[in-house]
């Protein structure tokens, strides 16, 4: 059965450019970097309330056929102010791919198409925060 989320894994021609671009949105350096020198071809990032893994591969390695537009799977993450991240993704040069739509009981989805042809899906989740906080108190 599924367990959750480990590793998203997104694909660029030029990883160094896709690793600096997240790493601004994120606000982090990537912890995994391969190999150690020269151009990476494998970056992760550990992000989020859960510390998830987030990839970027380069995109001769991806194991299916490059496509000439955006496709794919499309992997919500939580935002805490979805408008807000929104705009500073676009202002980083995303364009849309969902402009924000609300849905019921309090969700709000979008998604944008990263620089290097990825699509970002964030969201507004009541149900993640409702699991956040249930969670134990975390020693740092």
């Amino acid at each position: 059965m599924l367990r959750g989320l480990t590793t998203t894994t997104f694909f660029a021609d030029d990883v160094g450019a896709a690793a600096a671009w997240y790493a601004k949105l994120f606000g982090i350096d990537p912890y995994f970097v391969r190999p150690e020198e020269g151009p990476p071809a494998y970056i992760e990032f550990r992000i989020g309330d859960y510390q998830h893994e987030f990839g970027l591969l380069a995109r001769h390695w991806a194991p299916h056929a490059a496509t000439e537009r955006p496709a794919g799977a499309v992997v919500h993450w939580a935002v805490d102010d979805l408008p807000a991240v929104h705009d500073t993704l676009l202002a980083m040069g995303a364009t849309s791919h969902e402009a924000p739509t609300p849905r019921e009981a309090g969700f709000v989805t979008a998604s944008v198409v990263d620089p290097f042809g990825n699509i970002l899906g964030i969201m507004t989740n009541p149900h993640y925060l409702e699991v956040l906080a249930r969670r134990p108190e975390r020693t740092v």
